[in-house]
Formats: C-alpha cells, sequence, structure tokens
C-alpha cells in the first residue's frame, strides 16, 4: 500500500499480539493500539502507561509514511470508535525538541506550567516536569518515558530518556516531542485513517468500513503447516528419532531446491542450536537463519519456501508478547532485578527458573550492545540471559555445606526436580488450606468471662497499659469468649509491650480451667519469658514450667508429666513444644511469640496439633505471608503503634570504625543505667573485641557470648 498504512482488525488480543510481535520477522513496523477497559465498568481506568501508549501510536498516526518500514496499525475492531483527540489538536498540542535548538529554560517551565503540568522535585508521573538548575526532566502526556533536557545557556546540549523509578538516563535522542496538553477527546481513532490507507478486517467481529476480509474459503492455501509437525519439550534434544526426521526433511528440501529459513528469537537460542547440531551448520547453505520471533512454521510449496520456528523445534508454544514500551512494572521488575545482580558476585552458584543450577559469570554486552548475563552450566556450557530476563535468577541458597553439580543443559533432570518441588508445596498448600477451613468452620472453647483475680491480676500491673495495649487485649478476650477458635496477630514495635497482652491471655485461659502454651525461637528468649511470667503471676497458684535443651532429663520427664496430667497450668518453651512426646491435659490457648523466626511449618505443626483452640501470635515483623493473611482478613490483627511511657525513639547512625565513637556511646549509655550490646561477626577474635573494650572503657564489666559456647 504505497503511501499508506495497513490498518489491521482482530477481536482477540493474544492473535494481535502475536501478530505486532512476528512482523518484526516480515520488517514491517507494527502500531498496537492497546484496548481501554469497558467503558460500561465505572471502577476500573486505564493505567497511565496504556494511555501513553495509545497517544504515541496516534502520534506517529499524525504524520505521513515518508520511506522506511511499512506500517501496520493492529488494533481491535471496537477500538476504531473509541474517543480520541483529533489529530489536528494532537499535531496543535506538540512542541518539537531537537539537539542544539535555542530555547529559554525560564520561559519553557512558564509555558509548560500555563498548559497544565504540575511542577515538581522529582518526577514519578505523565504532566509533570522538574527543574534542577539547567537540566529539566519533562514526562509528557504521551510519552512512555520522561524526558531529560540539558540546557547550555539557552542550547539544547543533550537530550536523554531516563528511567521514572531510578531516574537513570537509559538513552540519548537526537529530538523528541512533548504534548503541551493532556488532548480532549473531540474525535475517534477512526479519524487517524489516511487517504491511502486500507482496513483489513480478520475474527468474527468486521467493520463495515473495511476493504478487505481475511477468511477461510475451504479452497487449497497458499500456505501450510510445516511437515516435521510439532515438537515436546526435549525432543530434539533428546528424541533421536525426531532429530533425524528433521535432518532428513532438509536434506529433501535441498535436494528439491527449496529455500529454508529457521528462525530464532535472540542470539542465546542460535548458538544453542549450533551446538547441538553443528557449528558450521549454516555455512553449508542448507537452511538461513533469521532473527526475529515465529510461534509455527510454514511451507509455500509453489514458491518452494520454508520457514522452521525454532520455538516449535524446542518446543516453546507459548504467545509472543509484543515489543511494547517498557511499562512502570517493566521499571519496577528491571530495577528488583539489578538491585538482586548486586548481591550475586562472579562464581556465585545462581538458579534459573528454566534451565537450574549454574555459575554466575558476569555481565557483557552482545554484538547489538544489549547487556546479557552468562552462566556456566555444566560441561562447560554457556547460558546468555538478557537482562530484561534477570527475574528469572536468583541466588543459591542451600542447606549444608556442600554445594550441589551444576545442573547439564538439555537434561530433564532440572525439571523433574522443579515440578517435584512445585508438587509438594501445592500439597503443603491445600494441607494449609484445608487446616485454615476447618478452624473458621469449628467451634472451639468459650472462655468464661473476666473473674475478680483477672481484674486484680491486671491492676497489679506495674505500668500505665497505652491505647494500643488496652484495644489488643479487648480484641484478644473478645476472642477468647467467643466460641470460634481465636487466630489474632499482634503486631507492634519491640518494647512496645505485646508480652503483657500475652501474658493477660494465658492467666485468662488459666484462671478459667484451661491451660496455656507460649512457642518462642530461642532457648535464651524462652528463659527471659520464664521468669517474666513467673514474676507476674507469683502472688497465684499457678504453675509455669520451662521446656529447652538446657532443661536436666528429670525436670523435662516432670514437666511432660504434669503437662499430661493437668499439674503444669503453663509451659514456655521452643520447638520442643511441638515434639510428638508432649501431649497436653486441656490446652486453651497457643501464643507464638516472633513469629517470624518460625518456619511455616513449625508454626503450622502448632495449629495442626490444635486444631480447635485459641492462637495468639506475636511479632514487630511479621512476614509477608502472615501479615497478607491478616490485611485480607484471613486471620484478625491488632496493632500496638504507642510506644510504653519512658521509651524513647531508637537512634541509628552509621560511622566509620571509630573508637572515640564507641566509647563515647558506651558511657553514655552506662551513664543512663543501661546495658550495651556490642555485636561482632567472628567468635575466633571475640576475645580481641572485649580486650579493646576493656581498655576503651574499663569502669564497665564486660563478658563474651557466642554460639560455641
Amino acid at each position: 500500500n504505497k503511501g499508506g498504512r495497513l490498518w489491521l482488525t482482530h477481536p482477540n488480543p493474544r492473535v494481535r499480539d502475536r501478530i505486532a510481535a512476528e512482523l518484526d520477522l516480515w520488517n514491517v513496523r507494527p502500531l498496537l493500539l492497546p484496548d481501554l477497559p469497558d467503558s460500561g465498568d465505572d471502577e476500573i481506568t486505564a493505567a497511565p502507561e496504556t494511555i501513553a501508549e495509545r497517544l504515541s501510536v496516534m502520534n506517529t498516526l499524525c504524520s505521513s509514511v515518508t520511506g522506511g518500514k511499512p506500517q501496520v496499525v493492529i488494533l481491535s475492531p471496537a477500538t476504531l470508535i473509541d474517543a480520541a483527540p483529533s489529530p489536528k489538536m494532537l499535531r496543535d498540542s506538540a512542541l518539537k525538541f531537537a539537539l542544539g535548538d535555542e530555547m529559554d529554560p525560564e520561559t519553557l517551565e512558564k509555558q509548560l506550567t500555563s498548559h497544565g503540568y504540575e511542577r515538581v522535585t522529582q518526577i514519578h508521573a505523565h504532566g509533570q516536569i522538574a527543574r534542577r538548575g539547567g537540566i529539566m526532566d519533562v514526562f509528557s502526556w504521551h510519552a512512555s518515558s520522561p524526558l531529560r533536557v540539558e540546557f547550555f545557556d539557552t542550547e539544547i546540549e543533550s537530550l536523554r530518556e531516563f528511567d521514572v523509578d531510578s531516574q537513570v538516563s537509559t538513552q540519548r535522542v537526537k529530538s523528541s516531542e512533548i504534548t503541551l496538553a493532556e488532548a480532549k477527546h473531540s474525535a475517534t481513532v477512526a479519524h487517524y485513517m489516511q487517504v491511502n490507507d486500507r482496513l483489513l478486517a480478520a475474527g468474527a467481529d468486521i467493520p463495515e468500513t473495511a476493504d478487505g476480509i481475511i477468511r477461510s474459503t475451504g479452497e487449497e492455501p497458499l500456505c501450510t503447516g510445516s511437515p516435521l509437525g510439532t515438537f515436546e519439550a526435549g525432543d530434539f534434544i533428546l528424541n533421536e528419532a525426531r532429530r533425524h526426521r528433521f535432518f532428513q526433511q532438509i536434506a529433501e528440501w535441498r535436494q528439491d531446491e527449496w529455500t529454508c529459513y529457521l528462525t530464532f528469537s535472540n542470539k542465546g537460542e542460535k548458538e544453542r542450536f549450533e551446538e547441538l547440531v553443528n557449528a558450521n551448520f549454516f555455512k553449508s547453505g542448507a537452511i538461513i537463519p533469521l532473527s526475529g520471533e515465529l510461534v509455527q512454521g510454514f511451507t509455500v510449496p509453489d514458491a518452494k519456501l520454508a520457514f522452521i520456528s525454532s520455538a516449535e523445534l524446542f518446543g516453546r508454544y507459548q504467545t509472543p508478547q509484543t515489543r511494547r514500551k517498557t511499562t512502570r512494572l517493566d521499571h519496577q521488575r528491571r530495577a528488583r532485578a539489578q538491585t538482586a545482580l548486586e548481591d550475586i558476585n562472579d562464581g556465585d552458584l545462581v538458579v534459573h527458573a528454566e534451565y537450574g543450577v549454574g555459575r554466575f559469570e558476569g555481565i557483557e554486552r552482545d554484538e547489538d550492545g544489549h547487556e546479557e548475563i552468562h552462566i556456566g552450566y555444566r560441561d562447560g556450557a554457556i547460558l546468555s540471559v538478557p537482562l530484561d530476563h534477570s527475574h528469572l535468577l536468583s541466588k543459591y541458597v542451600g542447606l549444608g555445606g556442600k554445594d550441589p553439580d551444576l545442573t547439564r543443559l538439555g537434561s530433564a533432570s532440572w525439571s523433574k526436580a522443579r515440578n517435584s518441588a512445585e508438587k509438594s508445596i501445592l500439597d503443603y498448600a491445600a494441607k494449609l488450606l484445608q487446616m485454615q477451613a476447618e478452624r473458621d468452620t469449628m467451634s472451639g472453647y468459650s472462655h468464661p468471662p473476666d473473674t475478680r483475680w483477672m481484674w486484680e491480676f491486671e491492676n497489679s500491673f506495674h505500668h500505665n497499659v497505652t491505647p494500643g495495649q488496652r484495644d489488643s487485649i479487648a480484641d484478644v478476650k473478645e476472642d477468647m469468649e467467643s466460641d470460634k477458635p481465636m487466630d489474632r496477630l499482634i503486631c507492634g514495635d519491640v518494647g512496645f509491650g505485646k508480652t503483657e497482652v500475652a501474658i493477660r491471655a494465658a492467666f485468662k485461659a488459666v484462671t478459667g480451667g484451661k491451660q496455656a502454651a507460649l512457642l518462642v525461637p530461642t532457648t535464651v528468649l524462652a528463659e527471659q519469658h520464664w521468669r517474666t511470667f513467673r514474676e507476674r503471676m507469683s502472688d497465684y497458684p499457678i504453675r509455669i514450667d520451662l521446656l529447652n535443651r538446657f532443661r536436666k532429663a528429670s525436670e523435662v520427664k516432670e514437666t511432660l508429666k504434669g503437662l499430661k496430667d493437668g499439674s503444669v497450668d503453663i509451659v514456655i518453651g521452643t520447638h520442643r513444644l511441638i515434639s510428638k512426646d508432649v501431649s497436653y491435659h486441656d490446652l486453651g490457648v497457643a501464643i507464638v511469640d516472633e513469629e517470624q523466626r518460625f518456619g511455616v511449618k513449625h508454626k503450622d505443626r502448632f495449629k495442626e496439633m490444635f486444631r480447635n483452640i485459641d492462637v495468639l501470635t506475636l511479632s514487630a515483623t511479621p512476614i509477608p505471608r502472615t501479615l497478607y493473611l491478616s490485611l485480607m482478613g484471613a486471620r484478625d490483627m491488632s496493632t500496638i503503634d504507642t510506644p510504653l511511657p519512658g521509651k524513647v525513639p531508637i537512634n541509628t547512625s552509621i560511622h566509620g570504625y571509630d573508637e572515640r565513637v564507641i566509647r563515647e556511646a558506651i558511657r553514655r549509655e552506662l551513664k543512663r543505667g543501661g546495658q550495651v550490646f556490642f555485636l561482632h561477626n567472628r567468635v575466633q577474635s571475640i576475645d580481641l573485641v572485649q580486650s579493646m573494650l576493656k581498655k576503651l572503657v574499663p569502669e564497665a564489666s564486660c563478658v563474651v557470648g557466642h554460639g560455641q559456647m
């Protein structure tokens, strides 16, 4: 269509994505117009990136086609009648920039703000500007990336697009445009069709204005499918018969003087194919390699042409995504990936989600200047991963001191291990779901209302409870007095009084004729809680026992016997509490402290043991799973956000190593009557640190504690 564009409509977004992705292979520029949300749904609004992408395409459509690649506009039939700014309005609202142009930054800033742009210190959304001296950042209404304009006096010296999240420049440009105002919708998308444009329709929904229709006529098609058929993942590598059939078909085509093309979506796929066949395979001229997306191969018998897709050979049938402008989600994913890569050093073991365990060998640029991550696998194989795909990588974290064997590329061992792990996770998730459902449907024990002892116990507390504590205690009591098993998270900072809530819950259970158990992650914390509970309840005939690895065998035996016959009212312990030999006479409430330090199986083993009892969880930093369940309402949450009277906020400061700072900080704390914990990361040299501290602060007593004592 000389001098014009081809417009193609199809109702299926997946088909449109596939067409747009594959057009690059045929040296055609795709212009994909994304759909807007259904106008009948008031609660769904279009993402700013979607609106910007549409305006960017419309901006391109305002100009005529002059040389270069042919252009194909891909859209849904409904998009044709979507409201849009008129082409004239869009052209008139554009402000053009080019390197070397003369433009006063003061005047430009006033012009933009007068057209609705918001002045901010740092850009984070469309329609914003930020200026720092001779540098001005502008995020145009139609742009997918913001623009950084650098002035030398009044001359534009540099134009760069940059990442909205990291604020780092991504590429230099010679010219650009800014839309002065958010355009009003006074036309439709169809108004962008020019005189020489043609509209082609495919699929069920055919616009009335279509110049042509693509449909099956039942006659023999010009193109037919590849005679190679479909390959499952691993067939080309592991199935000798299928691989032989491939080479046999190539030989037959070559004998009949066919021209054969093999498409690869990236350089790494081509290199992998050459490793599997022969490094000189393409030099023979039997097949011509092409770079681009092609989901399914096909042949044109009349022209003796065959197109083979590497995606079919390697068993990858996912529809390729269109090469759209990066969205905010892409920016965030790339930022997270780059941050994660900072923690990985050359030689570290990494795990690729699809290919398994390899060794990180650095980041290099390919022939096109794109950054790639190189990962070494068994037998010297190297996998090149585009930086945009680095979210598929993670640092290897294993148990024990032995490194795992590297995965052999092309083998089925990794997929089997991954499938087995996924099945185990799904099985465990189903178990957790069933357990939570049972807790929601079961009837638990309804604790009696507060007794006089409870009133006396609460009033014997030496401090005034904070509003956060008061609300949390009321929530816990209400849960315990209902017939539904309690599952509540108490979230509050360190030292805000979560333990007092747990003490009162345990006291209420015991005075109601039940037992209470407190599960903690460390022996030191268990000892601390044991002493606190005993001090608080010393005025009452309540037996509180401790279970941890420091207890004598005779003491453990006596505690287990007491739990079983009911003579032990409260037990405090570590993982020992969920051992199979521990049984309770009549447990009423289970409390988990610092739940973020337990594994999922430990906590839910506790719930599984006591499905219809009340569970209270304490945490200053709940893990995402716990917090998510609480926020979504699957479990209840109370927050203590007010510190106890006299509590001062934590002051964190970072310094280089300076013994004067250390001495001053320690003496300041000693003067306050407090204690100091000095953390050191090597057991071998910890005694030297103790000697240093004794010299710095001779008036302080200094003892050493570590895990190898």
